[in-house]
């Protein structure tokens, strides 16, 4: 008897994309909801669910936004929370697997066509050696994919990485961190290297330097100010960013030993990646002292693939419905 559909959902902090798998290789088209008009990740299944004609999937995996260390969940940038067997039963699922969605999108790795990758350093990939996956968004997505030992396949880590401590290099940097620091005390990784962190290094300069701004820019317009307008300030905003983002990218690939490559994801960096090309990136990248030597052949690319995280779910969800 066939397993097929199956529900697979890419949870980010503010979209829920829903797709069908009918095959083994085939996903269908993507629904995307806005997480904030629904009361819960139950509401926003039901709702898909409800549109959909034909046999009702029995065998679902969902990628979130947050860390998976149990039953509970609670989103990190939102305010749903939910038990994963409570959902199960609720909705009438044979399977329903949760997983960290940067986990999900680190399984999906081997799946990504040359297509669908922007290159921002060249370099010279090491075979059989671990990949590293970084990735800024409402959050900051870390992970990596290890080669599996005798056959097995690929393990792909679930971690937080996005909330490791944060070296700033530049004044500007500081400036970011300083104010960062005065609103949360602790400051992550992730409090600059996101959507609100590039809002937030745009505010801290705009304070610094005197500059009056009546509402604070979103992350979409502060890249829009500095890559159409030339807003001096936007640039200074952008520099940090991609400065930080290869000083943090270069710190995983240490961690792992990635010298299979690195890999950008997120919602962020795939809008400006001549920009991150051309930026502090790469020096900032190799700028790791004695280390240098070991990060020179890694090579870096930007994942551009609209929905890069399903093939992963599917393969995850593969392994846990069609080993039984």
């Amino acid at each position: 008897m066939t397993t097929y559909p199956r529900l697979l959902a890419d949870v980010g902090g503010t979209n829920v994309r829903f797709a069908l798998q009918t095959a083994p290789a085939a996903i269908g088209p993507v629904t995307a909801l806005k997480v904030a008009d629904y009361p819960s990740l139950e509401a926003a299944m039901r709702q898909y669910l409800s549109q959909l004609s034909g046999p009702q999937p029995r065998h679902a995996a969902i990628g979130l936004a947050n860390p998976v260390t149990g039953d509970r969940v609670k989103l990190t940038n939102h305010a749903w929370a939910f038990s994963i067997e409570a959902v199960r039963q609720a909705l009438g699922l044979e399977t329903l697997l949760a997983l960290n969605d940067f986990t999900a999108l680190a399984l999906a790795l081997p799946y990504l066509q040359p297509g669908e990758l922007a290159p921002v350093r060249a370099g010279t990939p090491a075979a059989d050696t671990p990949l590293a996956l970084i990735g800024p968004g409402t959050g900051l997505g870390v992970s990596g994919l290890i080669p599996g030992r005798h056959g097995a396949g690929p393990v792909a880590l679930a971690g937080e990485g996005g909330h490791v401590e944060l070296m700033p290099a530049t004044d500007d940097e500081w400036i970011a961190w300083h104010a960062a620091h005065r609103e949360h005390g602790r400051v992550s990784a992730e409090r600059l290297l996101s959507g609100m962190g590039l809002s937030h290094t745009h505010a801290a300069l705009a304070a610094e330097t005197g500059t009056p701004v009546r509402v604070p820019l979103t992350a979409a317009e502060v890249t829009e100010g500095a890559l159409q307008r030339g807003d001096a300030l936007c640039q200074r905003a952008l520099a940090v960013f991609c400065g930080l983002l290869g000083s943090v990218a270069a710190d995983v690939t240490l961690i792992l030993g990635a010298r299979g490559g690195v890999y950008i994801g997120g919602g962020i960096v795939p809008r400006f990646v001549e920009a991150l090309a051309a930026s502090s990136f790469n020096a900032r990248f190799v700028d790791k002292g004695r280390m240098r030597a070991f990060l020179e052949p890694v090579p870096v690319q930007v994942i551009t693939a609209r929905f890069p995280a399903l093939p992963g779910l599917a393969h995850a969800l593969a392994e846990a419905v069609d080993r039984r």
